[in-house]
Order: structure tokens, then sequence, then C-alpha cells
């Protein structure tokens, strides 16, 4: 048996019996959604509104919803971290006591998305800005009226920088 993927902590707990509550007719569409938007670390994946609609429909708190999507999140990113098999996904979240259909559910929208997912992770950039050009300028002073053998360098180095988020994919 492979390690543990999602550590059995309080929050983990609570969102598996909250996820063990959803709508199950629902939830492959929450699930499709959160793969869609998983890649965006900057972009949230719910509107204000949707995340409203959402709290309606499953009949959550506004904490609770949060809750839910963000351990979603969190089992997405490590299967993609892990780059775990459907059938594997599938166990770890039985192994935490999530109900055979919710963890059916996810091994299904991994096997249809998660390839895709894993390599919209390997494109993106880790860091916000990113080193574009470089340019450097050496001034050295070898005397002053005061000082005949003054040897003073002084060096001026330019970095061009790019914002990844003002880039268009």
């Amino acid at each position: 048996m492979a390690a543990p993927v999602v550590p059995e902590s309080d929050s983990i707990r609570r969102a598996v019996s909250l996820l063990n509550a959803v709508d199950p007719g629902r939830f492959p569409r929450l699930l499709s959604r959160l793969l869609q938007k998983l890649h965006l670390k900057a972009e949230s994946s719910f509107s204000e509104e949707e995340e409203e609609k959402l709290q309606i429909a499953f009949s959550l708190e506004k904490q609770d919803l949060h809750l839910v999507l963000e351990t979603i999140s969190f089992i997405l990113e490590q299967a993609v971290y892990h780059n775990l098999k459907p059938a594997s996904l599938q166990q770890q979240l039985q192994n935490i006591h999530l109900d055979q259909d919710k963890a059916e559910a996810f091994a299904s929208a991994w096997a249809a998305a998660g390839q895709d997912t894993i390599e919209k992770f390997r494109q993106r950039v880790l860091t916000p800005q990113k080193l574009e050009t470089i340019g450097w300028q050496l001034n050295l002073q070898m005397a002053e009226s005061m000082q005949a053998k003054l040897k003073s360098p002084q060096a001026v180095l330019e970095l061009g920088v790019s914002n990844e988020d003002s880039k268009s994919e």
C-alpha cells in the first residue's frame, strides 16, 4: 500500500463528512469545474454569485462550502503532484472514508482530465516574474585630482523582468 497522499486531519475529516452529504448528481460537475481551473493560481474557480448558488444548491454555509472547495482542490493538487492513477486516487479517498460514489466520481473525473491538468501544471511558471533581459555597464575611475592611483570600479546591472500574469496563454 502506498503512503497516503491525503493526510487524515480534523479539517479533512470535517470536509469528508460534508462531501459525503453533497448531492451525488451534481458532484461530478463541481469536480470537473475545479479540475478546469486548478492550474490558475491567481484566479478563483467560482465567482461570488456562483458561490452563493452553490451554497443554495448544496445546502452549505459559506465557510463549509469554502472548506469543501479547498479540500477538493487540495485532493486534486495532491493527485497532480503524485501523478496518481485513477484507481489509486479512488483507493486513497476510500481510505479517508469518502463514500464509494464520491470516490468513483473523483476517479472518473481524474481519468478524463487528469493528464491534461498535469500537463497544464508542468507548463505553469512557478514564479510570478520571469527574467527576460540582462544588461550591464562597468565604469572604472582610474585617478582623481587628489589620488593618482585610485581604482574605483562601479557596475550597473539592468535586469528586465516580465510579469507572468500580464501574458496571455
